[in-house]
């Protein structure tokens, strides 16, 4: 089974407007109201593909409720750790431009998440957790650190997609797929990348720190794909871009998707990069057609790896 654990859920609430105007009265054109965070997106593009997934996660109140009775509804079973304080409320206006208002969220105890470990302790080397996102203000840095501890112990296989600091603390614990963008790369180098050997050799570095296997997001031009034998680069196909929230978590069920389904890697590659491509070309997340269709247009090809 496939756990995705989401730290700081939400609410994702999207305002359309034909034109936004700061500081004055604005009327939507419509609206729409998601299950939103980057773990939760992981497990809702992974149900459009048919492969199961448990959400785990914290919490709260009316929104809490919501997100859980959502995803549940449309086939997804969660095993929430519940809190006390309301789960956040994220606002998206979408007019010429994308504004976006993320809340902070509610305090986690070390109750709640001793809580949240215990679940994920009862997992099992036939397991993959998957983290991804932000870590909540009340809980430390080394939260995913904790989290992986916990799934080495198991034996499950440990997914990473998160910002600089948290993924470096889980190195150690060698997860299976870490999904860097480029600008965390060049963060965690303190350098600039200018070309496709220069993402091969500073991703092959997080190889030597412990890494499986590391999937370099770069926007509309693609992804590189490295391990220890080969590497890759992926090239996206061409559309118009309306949404990026989600491709990247899109990316990663794709890739477990293809992984779940024992595809060859030069398959999962094409089907994550058309899962992104798909939640990039729409309003909302992915669509099985749309992923279906964009995968042809995928290409997938092999990189001399050096350095």
């Amino acid at each position: 089974m496939i756990y995705t654990v989401t730290l700081n859920p939400s609410i994702d609430y999207i305002v359309f407007l034909d034109d936004y105007h700061t500081g004055k009265l604005n009327r939507s054109t419509a609206t729409a109201k998601f299950a939103g965070g980057k773990g939760i997106n992981v497990s809702r593009v992974l149900n459009t593909l048919n492969v199961p997934s448990v959400a785990l996660g914290f919490i709260g109140g009316f929104p809490g409720r919501f997100v859980q009775t959502q995803l549940e509804t449309s086939g997804i079973p969660t095993q929430f750790t519940e809190v006390d304080e309301d789960t956040r409320i994220n606002i998206k206006l979408k007019s010429d431009d994308e504004t976006e208002i993320n809340a902070p969220g509610p305090h986690i105890t070390q109750h709640h998440f001793q809580d949240l470990l215990n679940r994920i302790a009862q997992t099992t080397e036939n397991d993959i957790v998957v983290l991804a996102g932000s870590v909540p203000s009340s809980l430390p840095q080394s939260t995913y650190a904790e989290i992986a501890k916990v799934v080495e112990q198991t034996g499950a296989r440990l997914v990473v997609d998160a910002e600089k600091g948290l993924m470096e603390g889980i190195l150690p614990y060698h997860p299976l797929l870490i999904k860097p963008n480029q600008h965390e790369l060049e963060e965690m180098f303190h350098t600039q990348i200018t070309t496709d050997q220069e993402v091969i050799h500073y991703a092959t570095k997080l190889l030597h720190k412990g890494a499986q296997t590391v999937l370099v997001s770069l926007g509309g031009d693609g992804a590189i794909y490295v391990d220890q034998h080969c590497a890759y680069k992926i090239l996206a196909p061409k559309g118009t871009v309306v949404n990026t929230v989600g491709a990247g978590d899109s990316t990663v069920a794709g890739m477990l998707a293809g992984l779940s389904l024992s595809l060859s890697i030069e398959a999962q590659l094409e089907l994550a990069i058309a899962a992104g491509s798909a939640t990039a070309f729409n309003d909302d997340l992915a669509e099985r057609e749309a992923i279906q269709s964009l995968q042809s247009s995928v290409s997938v090809t092999p990189l001399n790896k050096e350095g």
